[in-house]
């Protein structure tokens, strides 16, 4: 049961889940709230099996993709429920979709590995294969306004913890490899950090033909003679 909600600097909601237990202590966790699950309502985390709780032996005949906020595995859900928090392997705990605001669509069930793994479309567009065995919760993640929002001042942007970004072209020759000369020039160099090192593709490697002929690792093709 959902006791509360607060924000621990995250984009979208934190809940406080109390679970039920048939000791006097009741567990307690917190889940990122989904969209439209207010205090009070009842969600269920299942792993498929029969019989793991008091309360999910009461709602076995339920429709469980109808209460948003239930966790249950991709083989249960039906085709075209939006889930999010989704697993990338069984047990491992949430992984895609947690962002405020976003949601992935249950497309079908893969017919190539016999209905082992569930296709997905992502927020980004993509279509990604998931096992079927991996948890996702039902629904949508709250504050979809959050993507929406602008920043009132200059100073807003710093107590998100962002901090102002200056081009190197633009320091004296003290402060950045960029720095100095007669207009916009960097003098020549490709782009570095402002302690020498590339950023655009990293240091230049050997080649491999040549490095596999130094240390004697590169095969050597047989001559074939004339027929």
């Amino acid at each position: 049961m959902l006791i509360g909600k607060f924000f621990i600097r995250r984009s979208t909601q934190i809940r406080n889940f109390c679970s039920k237990s048939t000791t006097r202590v009741a567990a307690r966790s917190l889940i990122p709230a989904p969209h439209n699950l207010s205090v009070g309502n009842y969600i269920l985390n299942s792993n498929g099996g029969k019989g793991v709780n008091r309360y999910e032996a009461k709602t076995e005949m339920l429709d469980l993709n109808s209460q948003i906020g239930n966790c249950i595995p991709l083989s249960n859900i039906r085709i075209g429920t939006w889930v999010h928090c989704i697993e990338l392997q069984p047990g491992q705990g949430a992984k895609l979709v947690r962002a405020a605001g976003t949601f992935a669509k249950v497309l079908k069930e893969s017919a190539i590995s016999g209905g082992r793994h569930c296709l997905l479309r992502l927020p980004s567009g993509s279509e990604k294969l998931v096992d079927s065995k991996c948890k996702a919760t039902v629904g949508q993640v709250s504050n979809l306004s959050h993507g929406a929002r602008k920043l009132r001042k200059a100073g807003h942007s710093r107590w998100l913890g962002r901090r102002p970004v200056v081009r190197g072209v633009a320091m004296n020759p003290v402060d950045h490899p960029h720095g100095g000369g007669e207009g916009r020039t960097k003098g020549g160099r490709p782009s570095v950090s402002p302690w020498g090192k590339p950023t655009k593709a990293g240091y230049k490697s050997e080649a491999v033909k040549a490095k596999q002929a130094k240390l004697g690792t590169r095969p050597v093709k047989a001559k074939q003679g004339r027929k």
